[in-house]
This record gives structure tokens, sequence and C-alpha cells, in this order.
């Protein structure tokens, strides 16, 4: 079974065809996020910390309004322009975590992403008990 999730209307209005998330069987795929405004769906260009913070916040947003929480994420894709990005990546993202429980995660440098942020998150995230 599968239930495609999106936020309320008028919060991270998509830009393109797709749900927030999409949960199948006990797990959920977040989509990646951007620095979006939650209210406006333009991306916030600024600092890469600015942007990983608002990238971060979008992410919780969508797990909040699915029922769940980073508490759960089990695999994280990270997509930046830029690997000198790549610490102050790291430090903004790991404080979202446990320390000692990070999920599995994959980094990739790209020329560019959707709207042309610097930073790109999506998750994958166990729902069962």
């Amino acid at each position: 079974m599968l239930e495609f999730i999106n936020l309320p209307e008028g919060k991270l209005p998509p830009v393109a065809p797709y749900s927030h998330a999409v949960r199948a069987g006990d797990f959920l795929f977040v989509t990646g996020q951007l620095a979006e405004d939650p209210d406006s769906g333009q991306v916030v260009k600024g600092s890469i910390e600015a942007q990983t913070e608002r990238v971060m916040a979008n992410l919780q947003m969508v797990l909040a309004h699915a029922d769940t929480s980073f508490e759960k994420v089990v695999m994280s894709r990270i997509f930046v322009t830029d690997f000198r990005y790549y610490e102050a990546v790291n430090q903004i993202y790991a404080s979202y975590f446990t320390a000692g429980r990070h999920p599995g995660r994959t980094t990739v440098g790209v020329t560019a992403l959707a709207g042309f942020g610097d930073v790109e998150i999506d998750l994958i995230v166990y729902c069962g008990s």
C-alpha cells in the first residue's frame, strides 16, 4: 500500500510533480529538500550554514507531518554543489541526530540543484515498530 503525503496547501509548495513523501509499507521516502522558504517555495540563497539549517527545518516539517522524526531515519543522501561546504553541512546535519545514532548516508557533489540552491537532502525513514 502506498500513501502519498503532502504538506497542507501553501507549505513548501511543490515546484514540480512530486509528493513531499511517500509511505511504502514500513518505509517513508522523503523527497529531497532545498533551502526553500516554506511559504513562498523560493530557494533562499545565503551562507551554506543558513541553507543547511533551512533544509533540515524543511525535512523536520515533512517528518512531523508524516508523524515521525529524525530518530527513525535509516538513510540519507546529501547533494552539495561544492565540496568545500562538506564540513559546514556535516556539523549542522549531525546536530539533528542523537549522538551515536546516525543513519547510513551518501554525499554527492553535483554541478547544480533545482532552484539553484547549494545543498539538498533526502531521507529514508523506517516507520515500523
